[in-house]
């Protein structure tokens, strides 16, 4: 049986980035505004203060405006909430991203809650999640989007097709279901309660694993042909002591033995999240200003 085909992540990422580019040249060429992107850390978490740079670099790139916010561990949620609510109203501002988790005493919801509807780029406020489940125009997100893309740039059309979602998250799983109900697809959501979660794999033309679990989804559980999405990032020990490496939530040797196409980790959805995330804030930018957006993909 032949290898499945790798779905580059990398290579449409650029592609999305690129078309906001465009988009953002073409908004101010019209004499609109420069979108504006706020990012929001709280503490000194490394790995997290990378992640919010990259994000701004990749807004620079594009030509939008990033704004980063970098607040002590100590935080209180009031000054969590006054820093949202002076972003709600600075009217450079068209997109708030607050990254996640927030040390404890500040309440997360909440302070998500309090994020204009309008500016959610991360699609998180119930506003966008009510939208999202009921047809309606929302910011979506970003992950799940993403998946939605590589989804279609690989197979077309998704209706009719079996699809299972391995995973409940607010953030990835659930809006994930919704999309694939959007685009006319049945759908299956499944998690650690599942019963013969294997059975129920194996009858999907499509597999989108967001459990965060280390390569919990087997070979074996996956259709002959099918296409694979895994949304997990995960370190594992590696093979040199002290080293460690990343794989997703699919056993990937295993299952690209067997499927039509699968992304790899790293490499396949990660990269689509930041792309998404500056398509949501020039989408957010339009939309606020009253300036037609077209979908840069």
């Amino acid at each position: 049986m032949s290898q499945a085909t790798i779905i580059d992540g990398n290579a449409v990422a650029t592609e999305v980035r690129n078309a906001v580019a465009q988009g953002v040249a073409a908004l101010k060429q019209a004499g609109g505004p420069t979108p504006g992107l706020a990012v929001v850390l709280v503490g000194a978490d490394p790995a997290s203060q990378v992640y919010v740079r990259n994000k701004n670099k990749r807004a620079a790139e594009v030509g939008m405006n990033s704004f980063e916010h970098f607040l002590p561990a100590e935080t209180t949620q009031d000054e969590m909430m006054a820093l949202v609510e002076r972003l709600n109203l600075d009217p450079q501002v068209h997109g708030i991203l607050v990254q996640l988790p927030l040390p404890k005493q500040i309440d997360a919801q909440m302070v998500l809650e309090s994020i204009h509807p309008a500016k959610d780029v991360d699609g998180f406020h119930p506003f966008n999640v009510g939208r999202l489940v009921t047809g309606g125009p929302a910011l979506i997100p970003c992950t799940p989007l993403g998946c939605l893309l590589l989804l279609k740039r690989q197979l077309g059309s998704l209706s009719g097709l079996r699809a299972i979602v391995v995973g409940r998250s607010n953030i990835v799983g659930k809006p994930m279901a919704q999309l694939l109900l959007r685009e006319s697809a049945t759908v299956t959501i499944a998690h650690s309660r599942t019963r013969d979660l294997p059975g129920e794999c194996r009858r999907a033309d499509i597999v989108v694993a967001a459990v965060g679990h280390p390569e919990m989804v087997k070979g074996d559980w996956i259709k002959p042909g099918a296409t694979v999405i895994d949304v997990g990032i995960n370190r594992v020990p590696a093979a040199e002591p002290g080293k460690t490496r990343l794989v997703g939530d699919v056993a990937y040797a295993e299952a690209a033995a067997v499927a039509g196409a699968i992304t790899p980790v790293p490499g396949g959805v990660g990269p689509m999240t930041i792309s998404m995330l500056l398509r949501n804030a020039l989408e957010a930018c339009c939309r606020i200003h009253d300036q037609p957006f077209t979908e840069v993909v």
